[in-house]
């Protein structure tokens, strides 16, 4: 099993940390978007995490069952009010199996680049094909690569900077992966917390899912249907499972 790099000092400061990420403005769009999808159907969470868009998908009547890889993170999860009507697999998203098939199967905010190999993000397809009912759909809301941003002989793209707190994403390029640092000053005491990513492109999620058995329903640069454009910094991406 991959390394769980979101144990319990993660979990203990995930929510604080994603509070603006928490907002209605933010989570409502996103299960609007879900639900739209889902119909009256069910749907599964890879890297469904402490609940932030399970949850509320949950509340909207739409049967969710997660799966994460940090048994820290899902603790959190299960002391949350509605928690107890979700189904929870502890495993890697990419190949762990759960019992039944979905309508919809999503990864939100970046959770794809989570696999750190192309043929872990393959078999995250492929495992997400294998849930869906035909004609289903797999959504997928990731940043695009920010490679351009980058002037050439530099690898740092640093993007947060506070009096105590800042962070960077450190670029290898010919292994197409990535390493974000995050510093910490907490008590006095600085704390280093290193994370390693793959990031990919939109063209090569198109890729993927072609060899999973799914085609491309739609992309756009937001959850509210936003369009797709050269200028876009993230897409919300959708492959519909093929009907035999």
């Amino acid at each position: 099993m991959p390394k769980d790099y979101f144990g319990e000092p993660i979990a203990a400061r995930y929510d604080e940390g994603a509070a603006g990420l928490s907002t209605p403005e933010i989570v409502d769009p996103v299960v609007d978007f879900l639900v739209n999808l889902a119909g009256d159907g069910r749907a599964l969470e890879f890297g469904i995490g402490t609940g932030r868009i399970g949850l509320p998908l949950q509340a909207r009547g739409i049967p969710v069952h997660g799966i994460d890889l940090s048994e820290a993170m899902l603790q959190r999860l299960r002391t949350k009010p509605g928690a107890e009507a979700i189904g929870l697999t502890l495993g890697d998203f990419a190949t762990t199996a759960v019992e039944g098939t979905f309508d919809v199967v999503f990864l939100v905010f970046n959770t794809i680049n989570n696999l750190t190999t192309q043929e872990a993000q393959v078999a995250c397809f492929r495992n997400a094909a294998a849930h869906l009912e035909p004609g289903g759909f797999f959504v997928i809301e990731v940043l695009v690569p920010v490679l351009r941003m980058l002037p050439p002989g530099q690898n740092l793209h640093a993007y947060h900077l506070s009096d105590n707190r800042w962070s960077t994403d450190e670029y290898h390029f010919a292994t197409q992966d990535f390493t974000s640092h995050h510093f910490a000053v907490r008590d006095g005491e600085l704390h280093r917390n290193s994370i390693p990513f793959r990031y990919v492109f939109p063209e090569e999620l198109d890729l993927m899912a072609q060899l999973a058995g799914m085609k491309r329903f739609g992309r756009w640069a937001s959850w509210t249907y936003e369009p797709f454009t050269d200028d876009s910094t993230k897409h919300v991406s959708v492959w519909q499972k093929v009907i035999d």
